[in-house]
């Protein structure tokens, strides 16, 4: 992150240097870090660019656009099974974006980088004309041959999910139509858990050990449980069948689409989940889901894996349900 002109400098230095805790982030004054892999495991990395106006919106509080930076890319290791080692920073900073602003960011960064045990290693600083953009890797560990892997899923098994599904796309649709008669229907509180299941993802590393020993593929819900799920089962070359019915909802997501059974679509499709998609035998079923209580999160079985291809979502009438989109695409 260290580089060029003393501005920048500057930056570093007051801001992301006091959160850069790891030996290895040199203080953030060389142009590399260094990281150690545990012995006997292998190095886990994503990434994820989020974009104003397209991931996040641009009047968002600069902290909560910062941990949702975060949080998106520790939930995909969580997903593979991996402990986080680290994070590389680098952000387009646009004309209107003020110190106050740029320090709120920091102070979103670091108290995540605490949270999650992912400590800010480095990155790159840029200025921009355009929109506010963010760019993060994650750095994890897992033991040899236990990374849990999306095209691994066999037919047979059974297909669970993490949580709650539709309360980040739901608190997203209330920002933008928050008279809508599903919303009307909420009452204040309700609303307030929607648009923070939006702001805020929760990354569900602390099932990261269970999913090693259970899981036979996983991925994160990002884009759209069904869309998701799809792409699972087609990476994996098997067919599934899940109800709609069986899908966890929150008392909000189930109040909303109560009033508007058109949002059920919304919560199925509309992604910014982050929970975890998972496929395992049936005699792993019972411990996952006890090691997801004992977690606080959950963890629900909606359906199975068959043989042959395409996935089929189910209503309560049995009927298979038609979706116009199934998940959110940039393309």
């Amino acid at each position: 992150m260290a580089d060029g002109g003393s501005g920048e400098d500057r930056l570093i230095a007051g801001l992301f240097a006091p959160i850069a805790r790891h030996p290895g982030a040199l203080g953030l004054k060389d142009d590399a870090a260094f990281l150690h892999v545990p012995a006997g495991h292998k190095l886990v990395l994503t990434k994820d660019a989020l974009v104003a106006g397209v991931h996040f919106f641009p009047d968002d509080p600069p902290a909560s656009i910062a941990r949702k930076a975060m949080r998106v890319n520790l939930s995909d290791l969580a997903a593979k099974g991996a402990e986080p080692l680290g994070v590389m920073l680098a952000f387009a900073i646009p004309p209107e974006m003020d110190v106050a602003a740029l320090s709120e960011f920091a102070r979103g960064i670091g108290e995540d980088c605490l949270l999650f045990g992912a400590p800010l290693l480095g990155g790159d600083t840029v200025r921009t004309p355009g929109p506010f953009t963010i760019s993060i890797t994650a750095l994890g560990s897992v033991p040899i041959g236990r990374m849990v892997k999306r095209a691994t899923a066999r037919p047979d098994h059974a297909i669970l999910v993490t949580g709650t599904i539709g309360d980040g796309a739901l608190g997203l649709a209330l920002r933008l139509d928050p008279t809508r008669p599903g919303f009307a229907a909420l009452d204040a509180a309700q609303r307030a858990f929607l648009a923070d299941r939006y702001l805020h993802p929760r990354p569900r590393l602390s099932l990261a050990s269970a999913l090693r020993a259970h899981a036979r593929a996983a991925m994160d819900v990002s884009d759209g449980l069904v869309g998701d799920l799809a792409k699972m089962l087609a990476a994996s070359n098997c067919a599934g069948e899940i109800e709609a019915g069986r899908v966890p909802l929150s008392p909000a997501a189930r109040a909303a689409i109560a009033a508007e059974p058109a949002l059920l679509a919304t919560a199925l499709t509309g992604g910014d989940d982050y929970e975890i998609l998972a496929v395992m035998g049936e005699g792993d079923v019972d411990a996952f889901e006890a090691a997801a209580i004992a977690a606080g999160i959950g963890a629900t079985v909606i359906g199975r894996t068959l043989a042959g291809e395409g996935l089929v979502v189910r209503g309560d009438d049995g009927q298979a349900l038609n979706f116009a989109a199934t998940s959110f695409s940039h393309f």
